[in-house]
């Protein structure tokens, strides 16, 4: 694989409209090969945030499957980077929880100086486990593992990932993670994530909706979702937001509170996406805009009609959406390419949002952005996926810019992020990944300037 620096002039697939912030300049760094952060590490994207720019250094979470050394097999894993020296030192945050993806951690950090890990199993017990790191990032210790533990009656089907965000307004911590009803539950904490109380759920069922969240920081979080997951709904997307224990929709009209019997539906917050048979939606990322307003990149499988599970996913389109003047305003923006594998018909490379710039995003996909024919690589004659960096049109609303950021690569580059704070960084992950348990993937970055 190369860093590569063709632009391309692309024209939205759909109708567009311009972004609030203004886009930067082409892709912002020199030609170079990424760092090496962690070779073994993998992550699901329902979590967050699984990496944090802390000053000089990124925290990065992930779960390892032993690929180099076996007793690393099912470790979640946090890895401590230093872009301006290459140096990455790793912690295990625990052994053998689970040779799976969706056992990433999520981090946040506290007000007191101290950073929050915060991992859960996928579904296999009630468990939502939790680690502090105290007294610096050079000298300081993690904290002995403690869990808050769910009614196991009421939550059958065990807890998955975490999303936590710090309220300044109030100084308290929350958690959303799927537990109870196999729903989006709401964990509170009034003293930095040293013990938890349980809210309810913030959305119901039927089914189990999928969430992005993103939060200001002060006094609210917003989300977007869909109403089940796609192998088994036509999806939509929805959004709302949550301010103290009251869910309101994106023009601020309160709905009703976080519930412990009788949530909300996703279709009873303002819809994003109506999605359907031939357009199949799936959030990517949720980021908040300069002047606080949701933007959300989605996936959108379009041959899946009457298809049979494992037939559809061969096309997959990518589509942002974005808020203002009291309505949603979407485009489809580039083309996704194909399936990661047969069954889950909907994972793709997926994309992420610059939280310092939501005019500017990255991309992963197999297929060229702008006219769908496929990505086959020079080094294996290969189909792979490649990272591009897409701006948005400065002067004219409708136009995209994309930027190629690796070219001919004789493996996969996906999952990308781009963390909140500093130093400014892309993390992605390379490699081959067969399934959620089973995948050959490596770490890797690229310092951004800011």
């Amino acid at each position: 694989m190369r860093i590569h620096s063709l632009v391309l002039a692309c024209f939205c697939l759909g109708a567009c409209r311009g972004p609030a912030d203004q886009p930067s300049a082409a892709f912002p760094i020199a030609p170079t090969e990424p760092a090496l952060i962690n070779d073994d590490g993998g992550w699901c994207w329902f979590q967050d945030e699984r990496a944090l720019g802390l000053g000089q250094q990124v925290i990065v979470g992930s779960v390892a499957t032993g690929r180099y050394d076996s007793g690393r097999s099912g470790n979640v894993e946090a890895t401590l980077w230093t872009p301006s020296t290459g140096e990455a030192r790793r912690w295990v945050l625990a052994e053998g929880l689970g040779r799976d993806d969706h056992n990433a951690p999520a981090f946040l950090a506290l007000e007191d100086g101290d950073l929050l890990a915060v991992y859960t199993r996928h579904g296999q017990d009630n468990k939502v486990r939790h680690r502090r790191l105290g007294g610096g990032l050079d000298e300081g210790s993690w904290s002995p593992e403690q869990a808050f533990s769910i009614d196991a009656g009421r939550a059958r089907y065990g807890a998955t990932y975490s999303n936590l965000y710090q309220l300044s307004a109030t100084g308290i911590q929350l958690d959303f993670f799927r537990g109870v009803g196999w729903d989006p539950n709401v964990l509170r904490s009034v003293d930095g994530g040293r013990s938890w109380s349980w809210d309810g759920r913030l959305l119901g069922g039927p089914g189990r909706p999928y969430l992005r969240y993103a939060s200001n920081g002060h006094d609210r979080v917003h989300f977007v979702a869909t109403q089940q997951h796609p192998r088994d709904h036509d999806n939509g997307l929805f959004h709302g937001y949550l301010l103290g224990d009251q869910v309101h929709n994106s023009a601020g009209r309160p709905l009703a509170k976080v519930s412990a019997d009788t949530p909300l539906t996703p279709a009873e917050l303002t819809c994003v996406f109506p999605g359907g048979p031939s357009a199949v939606a799936w959030p990517a990322d949720l980021e908040l805009s300069g002047d606080g307003q949701p933007v959300c990149l989605f996936t959108v499988q379009v041959d899946g009609a009457d298809q049979p599970r494992g037939s559809g996913g061969q096309d997959h389109r990518f589509y942002l959406a974005r808020y203002g003047d009291n309505s949603w305003s979407t485009s489809e923006i580039a083309f996704a390419g194909t399936r990661l594998y047969a069954g889950e018909d909907d994972y793709t490379g997926l994309g992420a949002i610059d939280p310092h710039n939501t005019a500017t995003l990255v991309i992963s996909t197999d297929a060229h952005p702008l006219t769908g024919e496929p990505l086959v690589s020079s080094a294996d004659g290969e189909r792979h996926r490649e990272l591009f960096w897409g701006e948005a049109g400065e002067d004219d609303a409708d136009a995209w810019t994309w930027t190629a950021i690796t070219e001919n690569s004789s493996m996969d580059q996906l999952r990308p992020i781009i963390p909140p704070g500093e130093p400014r960084v892309l993390l992605w992950l390379r490699g081959t990944l067969r399934s959620y348990t089973d995948y050959d993937l490596e770490v890797v970055g690229l310092p951004l300037p800011r």
